[in-house]
């Protein structure tokens, strides 16, 4: 069953219940009943709204902040593994070294200029960038120390690569953007919701009303583009960069 259906049956179960119970309770009301004497519910209701709907934004808010926030670390452990393999391959033969710094160099290269801006718009990553990372692997795997002072680097060499690895898969997972669909229409559906409450205030043509409807609709944008623009990690205006590449490999700016 899909959570489309579920929802939907859901949300009908529910208003069902509270129009049945509220038929019933009407058709037991007397005749005598003054409503005049009823508190009216319409005021109670849209602030218990309000209220619920700003929960779920501050939630919602808080989910795609910590979600970019964990992308952007993403990129400074990636960072900062291929700066350690660039450094503590310094104890390796010459032709070693420059082949794996080389190859250090290309992988940086090719993230920061070609495979940000691929992912950023097609929130996946490059087969290229798979291979960079592959042929940097090798050299550094298929090297076998001379002595003991080489082979102390060898273990943290490999382990570095692996965190390359590890962060290169996160940074996959997080390319594309992140909020389910039916968040999206909870969110929506709940702002179409708040706002039309509005209308049950009965609100009048005053400056004072109508620029407080104006500065609540505008608000309520406001953050539903906020959360959009957060969604997205890696493809939006508020995004992550690759300045930790940048900051660590300096000589590769372009």
């Amino acid at each position: 069953m899909s959570e489309w259906l579920v929802l939907s049956i859901a949300m009908a179960a529910a208003c069902a219940v509270v129009l049945t119970i509220v038929v019933i309770n009407n058709r037991r009301v007397p005749d005598d009943d003054d409503p005049n004497e009823t508190p009216d519910v319409i005021e109670y209701m849209t602030m218990m709204i309000g209220v619920v709907y700003a929960i779920v934004l501050g939630l919602a808010i808080a989910g795609v902040w910590e979600g970019r926030g964990a992308a952007q670390e993403t990129v400074r452990q990636e960072a900062q593994a291929l700066h350690e393999v660039d450094r503590r391959v310094a104890v390796w033969p010459d032709a070693v070294r420059d082949r794996i710094r080389d190859d250090v160099a290309a992988y940086v290269s090719y993230v920061v200029d070609t495979e940000w801006h691929h992912m950023a718009d097609r929130g996946e990553l490059t087969e290229e960038g798979t291979e960079l990372l592959e042929r940097l692997r090798r050299d550094v795997t298929d090297y076998r120390p001379a002595d003991g002072h080489e082979g102390e680097a060898y273990q943290p060499l490999v382990d570095h690569v692996a965190i390359v690895d590890d962060a290169r898969t996160a940074r996959a997972e997080r390319a594309g953007a992140t909020m389910p669909g039916v968040v999206w229409f909870g969110l929506i559906t709940g702002a179409l919701v708040t706002v039309g409450m509005i209308f049950m205030l009965q609100i009048r043509r005053t400056f004072r009303e109508l620029l407080l409807a104006g500065l609540f609709s505008a608000l309520i944008a406001f953050l539903l583009f906020l959360i959009w623009a957060f969604d997205a990690p890696f493809g939006r205006g508020v995004s992550a960069t690759p300045d930790a590449f940048l900051t660590l490999f300096p000589h590769l700016r372009s």
